[in-house]
């Protein structure tokens, strides 16, 4: 995930797994970014969000012969509970934190949802809340806990029950991603290249989670339409 401003450019990874490549892959991004962004400080960081006791999680650090690079890294279940729920936008990532009691989190955190006013705002942080949740509950809590009609109605949040426990919780969690990622590729293209025709909106609409994160890498070196054109085939 990225995102600029006029003179930075925030990197984030989200991983649910430890992953023995995130080292050299979060140097290369930043190599490309810079090439692409001189002039632009970049601030890289990988947030973990499944509780593991791999060391992989620990690394900060890419390095070799002749280089250093160093990026952040945030263990999710290692973080205050308090900090989560103090922010709107970071509710869904509460019962990730490290309090030990998560249905309680969860069930705080259903409070905090129901005094948000803005009904599309409530109903997609119920649905990240729904799906993040499912890396630390059963179904059936979560199902239980967050009764309110708002959450009921979520498409996500009803996707994720209609596939049962763990098996819903997966697809729910791999489709929102694609979601999120059609959004963000999208974005980026367009900022990049401009405005898009239909057609090739349609293509890039239709990539898989791969497909769309491999775009993601590609499109740091496009400078014209034809260039997505290309890799479209």
């Amino acid at each position: 995930m990225l995102l600029q401003s006029s003179n930075a450019i925030l990197h984030t990874e989200f991983q649910t797994v430890s992953d023995d490549t995130m080292p050299f892959r979060m140097a290369d991004y930043y190599l490309r970014l810079k090439r692409k962004f001189p002039e632009r400080s970049i601030q890289q960081v990988v947030i973990y969000l499944k509780r593991t006791s791999s060391d992989l999680v620990r690394q900060t650090r890419y390095t070799t012969s002749v280089m250093t690079h160093d990026f952040t890294v945030i263990r999710l279940w290692e973080q205050p509970v308090e900090i989560f729920l103090s922010t709107p936008g970071l509710l869904p990532y509460a019962v990730l934190s490290r309090a030990s009691d998560k249905e309680d989190v969860l069930a705080r955190v259903v409070e905090e949802l129901e005094q948000i006013s803005d009904y599309r705002e409530q109903s997609n942080l119920a649905a990240a809340t729904s799906i993040l949740a499912g890396l630390e509950l059963e179904g059936q809590v979560i199902k239980r806990l967050m009764r309110s009609p708002v959450m009921r109605e979520s498409t996500m949040y009803q996707s994720i029950l209609l596939e049962g426990r763990a098996e819903g919780l997966e697809v729910g969690l791999l489709q929102g991603r694609t979601v999120e990622g059609k959004t963000l590729v999208l974005k980026q293209l367009q900022r990049k290249l401009g405005s898009l025709s239909p057609e090739l909106t349609t293509k890039v609409s239709a990539l898989s989670l791969e497909e769309l994160e491999a775009l993601g890498e590609a499109l740091l070196d496009f400078t014209r339409i034809e260039d997505l054109e290309t890799w479209l085939g």
